[in-house]
């Protein structure tokens, strides 16, 4: 008897920018709800990048939650397979997570070990410059939708995940304690509380004024120092 694929359903992303936290929030829902054969993992990959390399190694099917800048209406669900997966997480880089990634899946696929199905659920965000904020509502009412397409692709893949009788309670989840999501929301400050955007200190009264390209600065910067010699 052939044995059973090795599963992978991850969420990568970073909860404390807004909508970059899609594709964890996306993950733990899908483990709420879902139970899984001894052959499928559920994983939170945070920001992990190439430290995952060995998981997607180790993996035949492949199920990627994320939110990607597709250049969509803000909450838009864009499903892509197998070998365009690499293009759409580049592109536009939402965060350093996505060129992590993608180098990847090009460093398992070097060492031959790359995945043999391949299912990124990506979501268009609407907001990603709020630091300590949550998913906007939109994007949130996208995780059940986005998990139910995932069920079904790994259906048509011959992978039956079955649903819980009782979903786990929120202490069960896959999140560390601090980061589950009731208590992420309810401890965290309100935006007239705590600016999200910068020091009010320092943006207060329009004195500051971001360069307009940030590597052109940085050199800048560094021949200006070489020059001090």
């Amino acid at each position: 008897m052939e044995d059973a694929p090795s599963v992978l359903v991850l969420g990568i992303g970073n909860l404390l920018w807004a909508d970059e936290g899609f594709g964890i929030r996306a993950v733990e829902e899908f483990n709420r709800l879902y139970e899984t054969p001894d052959n499928v993992r559920v994983m939170d990959g945070g920001t992990q990048g190439i430290y995952l390399v060995q998981h997607i190694r180790e993996t035949d099917i492949l199920v990627v939650f994320d939110a990607v800048d597709y250049g969509l209406p803000p909450a838009t669900i864009k499903v892509v397979e197998d070998d365009e997966v690499p293009a759409f997480l580049g592109v536009k880089k939402v965060s350093l997570h996505q060129t992590g990634f993608q180098e990847v899946l090009a460093m398992a696929a070097m060492m031959g070990d790359y995945p043999r199905r391949l299912l990124l659920v990506g979501v268009q965000p609407e907001e990603l410059e709020d630091y300590g904020g949550s998913l906007r509502p939109a994007v949130r009412d996208r995780i059940v939708p986005a998990v139910g397409i995932a069920v079904d692709w790994l259906a048509r893949q011959g992978v039956m995940v079955g649903r819980r009788a009782e979903p786990l309670a929120e202490d069960e989840t896959l999140a560390s304690r601090e980061m589950r999501i009731g208590l992420y929301e309810s401890g965290r400050p309100r935006s007239d509380e705590a600016c999200r955007i910068g020091d009010a200190r320092i943006l207060q009264g329009g004195g500051f004024r971001a360069p307009e390209n940030y590597e052109s600065e940085i050199d800048r910067l560094l021949r200006s120092r070489g020059g001090q010699g």
